[in-house]
């Protein structure tokens, strides 16, 4: 008995001397029910939507109104351009435009039957069907509460045309995020785990002794793992589209040129993680708590950002899975250009050279 005490102090006191390990693992659990309590959220609500409204009257307007009203939708924060009515759509700024045609007031009026559109973004299945449910349920209740009691209501009906995924398969709809956690995971954790093996093993030292510049390193390390993460990314996409039958209609060299920034940027963070620790496993843990748990749960992969605490949404800004993931969705289901995403793409750049500078200053720092 007095052995096995003797071990497990030892054991605790082995532990309590790797603090840095002990936080991670610490810290771990904290961030996942944070994230996971506050980020999960299967309520859909306040759904982006814009009206056209064509009819300009008393009713139309009223209608307008009852759908922002209820906790369903919430306006758009840019207007339809009528030359090019599907850029919101296909910008992801919005989830559907209805439109009011002229006449809405006059077939009100008359108890005629009327007609109104709708486009909806059939990329998430799931809100597509909540979007096509709620509109219904608005409209309806909009016109009974118009009516007196005991008369038909209005035949106003809403045709819906769902773009983009009319079948509404939600494999479509992770698939194409699943390719940016991947990278983003498979990139950081490969990069920081042979940075901390060649510290922990003491061959960097080796390196160190040679003509060769820390830079020079970085750069050498770095290339291989870019090739790698291509390979990865294009055999995800190959899987995507030859077994679940994720369309690709958009520009696959576009598609390239962002997927190569966005490595970049994984491996940026890699490096940086491998530059604040000293053993493999520090790297391997600190690598899937910077990457996987943002890219999964702070990215709109599955949650809908816009639903999640103000705290939460602000976070969400400096993971770069959070703009891959609209590129990549925009560009493989919509056919989005870089008009389109001028956005998306301007922040992950911006991010990719913040984060290479931090990453190369700090492993020149820590390795001359």
């Amino acid at each position: 008995m007095h052995r096995i005490r003797f071990i497990a102090q030892k054991e605790f006191y082995h532990i309590l001397r790797d603090f840095r390990s002990l936080i991670i693992v610490i810290i771990m659990p904290v961030m996942m029910i944070f994230l996971y309590g506050y980020a999960i959220n299967m309520d859909i609500e306040n759904v982006s939507l814009a009206i056209v409204d064509f009819d300009h009257s008393v009713e139309s307007q009223q209608l307008t109104e009852r759908f922002f009203a209820s906790p369903y939708f919430s306006p758009g924060e840019n207007e339809v351009d009528m030359s090019d009515p599907e850029q919101l759509l296909r910008s992801g700024q919005v989830a559907a435009i209805l439109a009011i045609p002229p006449g809405f007031s006059a077939a009100l009026a008359r108890g005629e039957d009327f007609e109104l559109g709708m486009m909806v973004d059939g990329t998430d299945a799931s809100l597509a069907s909540a979007v096509q449910a709620f509109s219904n349920s608005v409209l309806s209740n909009f016109l009974m509460d118009r009516l007196p009691p005991n008369f038909d209501i209005p035949g106003v009906t809403l045709s819906q045309q769902v773009l983009y995924n009319p079948d509404l398969k939600s494999s479509h709809f992770l698939v194409p995020g699943l390719v940016a956690v991947i990278l983003m995971m498979i990139s950081a954790l490969m990069t920081s785990m042979t940075i901390a093996r060649e510290k922990e093993t003491g061959t960097m030292e080796q390196l160190l002794t040679t003509p060769v510049k820390p830079r020079e390193i970085l750069i050498g390390k770095l290339l291989p793992y870019v090739v790698i993460a291509f390979v990865d990314g294009i055999l995800v996409l190959i899987f995507a589209r030859l077994v679940f039958g994720v369309p690709f209609v958009g520009s696959q060299l576009l598609l390239l040129g962002f997927g190569l920034i966005y490595v970049t940027t994984a491996l940026s963070i890699g490096i940086l993680i491998s530059s604040l620790v000293d053993t493999l496993q520090e790297a391997t843990l600190l690598a899937q708590v910077a990457t996987l748990l943002p890219a999964v749960m702070l990215s709109g992969f599955i949650f809908a950002l816009k639903n999640m605490p103000f705290v939460l949404q602000a976070i969400s800004y400096i993971v770069p899975a959070r703009y891959f993931v609209v590129i990549i969705r925009g560009i493989m289901l919509k056919g989005a250009g870089l008009e389109v995403l001028i956005p998306q793409a301007g922040a992950l750049v911006l991010l990719m050279v913040i984060l290479m500078t931090v990453a190369a200053a700090k492993f020149k720092t820590r390795v001359v």
